[in-house]
């Protein structure tokens, strides 16, 4: 068997890290590549970080350039699983003491979209994009994050694929609408063991009864906002309660469907059976100021979490959430909005420079691991004073190129090793963090223990 050769080192406490996922890489220009597509995502740049901006080379005339191409076959060429990459990532945050999911957290289900001109990259089509507020070419991707009040990360990501893209359109079997990807990323987190008080997600998913049912069928808890026009008895297509009502499955007494048994109690002693929906969707309406409704500080929110004190609670899967709970959980969707400021103005979301599937899949693995390597380095502790680091083990035969060019690292003393700016601390891409969380939890036994347009 060919012993395995070492890798030249990443700049910094990123070698720690890469090395963590060295046994999901067969060769070492994979491990190699990793590292130095790392690296480059954590580099300041005034330009895009497409591919001759990671490799450190002058646009357009350096395309050709050997650590362009490089980049480039690891990529889309390669033999790497991007999912084995992106399971690797998680099991760190699940493991990790400071970035362990906890039961009073959410996971956000959102998607985003950014330009992209031409017609020969996957995904590309005329769809609604979020960055820019408007239909436009473009790729959407839809994302899960989990957050809490102080720390959150993305999960999965699954581009988009626009019907035309397909032989039958919205009828070809391979076809899956972004509430469809929603709703499976959503089964994955819970399968790759991610812990969460409820699914959270914006008007664009919660206004969709089949995306609540389908959350509802695999025994998943939400909190979705309503747009202030959403029809309160809307059921498919019935918008009248009588077409609603008539919709309700309803077999016998003894097999009730969608109604339950009511008991009215008349004056005069008589009692009378009626029925009611048996539905476990839960309206709440928050505002800031009940006498007039504004828009911009108003949530109409659907939850399948029991009210304390009702019926349901007894029956509910679900722990019961009061008012103040349903509006802290809404409140932790803001987060993704912050998340998604640093994966595309740091580090590079959209500036891929690919057009394959696998490709773009693979570059946004990256950078969620880029992403989340930020998180590592915050929360590991600095290494005692005067303890020597140990030299890394030379790797054998000719080196091309060397494990980073010497303008990477940080000048002067720092506390310890450091790549220079983005990684002076991982603050520089976490520093927008509010003072305040966007919503309050009541203290409790599961406190944490650290302080659009859809088809």
């Amino acid at each position: 068997m060919t012993k395995r050769l070492p890798c030249p080192p990443a700049p910094g406490p990123l070698e720690a890290y890469a090395a963590s996922f060295d046994d999901l890489f067969e060769t070492l220009a994979q491990r190699r590549g990793f590292r130095e597509y790392l690296a480059g995502l954590h580099l300041p740049r005034d330009r895009n970080k497409t591919l001759t901006c990671l490799a450190g080379t002058e646009p357009v005339i350096g395309a050709q350039h050997a650590a362009v191409q490089r980049l480039q076959f690891f990529l889309s060429e390669s033999t790497w699983d991007q999912d084995a990459v992106n399971a690797r990532r998680l099991q760190l945050l699940l493991a990790g003491p400071a970035t362990a999911p906890h039961p009073g957290g959410v996971l956000v289900i959102d998607d985003s979209g950014d330009r992209k001109d031409g017609k020969a990259t996957a995904h590309v089509g005329k769809q609604y994009l979020g960055s820019v507020g408007k239909i436009d070419r473009g790729v959407v991707t839809v994302t899960t994050c989990w957050a809490d009040e102080r720390l959150y990360y993305p999960l999965h990501a699954v581009p988009y694929t626009p019907a035309h893209h397909f032989p039958g359109g919205k009828n070809d079997p391979a076809f899956r609408t972004k509430l469809q990807i929603g709703a499976a990323l959503a089964r994955a987190a819970k399968t790759a063991g991610v812990v969460f008080r409820a699914v959270v997600a914006d008007c664009a998913y919660g206004d969709h009864n089949s995306f609540r049912a389908e959350l509802g069928d695999a025994h998943l808890p939400f909190v979705m906002a309503l747009k202030r026009g959403h029809g309160t008895w809307q059921y498919k297509d019935a918008f009248r309660p009588v077409d609603a009502a008539r919709e309700l499955a309803w077999h016998s007494p003894h097999q009730p469907g969608d109604w339950q048994p009511i008991t009215r109690a008349f004056r005069d002693g008589r009692t009378s059976t009626w029925w009611g929906p048996n539905g476990v969707v839960r309206l709440v309406v928050a505002t800031t100021d009940p006498a007039t409704l504004p828009e911009t500080s108003t949530w109409y929110l659907a939850t399948n979490l029991p009210r304390p004190g009702s019926p349901r609670e007894a029956h509910s899967p679900h722990a019961a959430a009061d008012l103040t709970e349903v509006v802290r959980i809404y409140g932790l969707r803001h987060w993704v909005e912050q998340s998604y400021k640093q994966v595309k103005d740091e580090l590079g979301w959209a500036d891929f420079q690919v057009r394959s599937d696998i490709a773009i899949r693979r570059h946004q693995t990256l950078v969620n691991c880029a992403f989340s390597f930020c998180w590592n380095t915050w929360f590991t502790p600095d290494p005692p004073a005067g303890e020597p680091e140990s030299a890394p083990a030379p790797e054998r035969g000719h080196t091309a190129t060397p494990p980073a060019p010497g303008g990477l690292l940080a000048p002067g003393h720092p506390r310890r090793p450091w790549l220079a700016d983005a990684l002076g601390h991982a603050a520089t891409l976490l520093a927008s963090l509010d003072d305040q969380a966007p919503a309050r939890r009541a203290p409790g036994p599961a406190r944490h223990r650290r302080h659009r347009q859809t088809s």
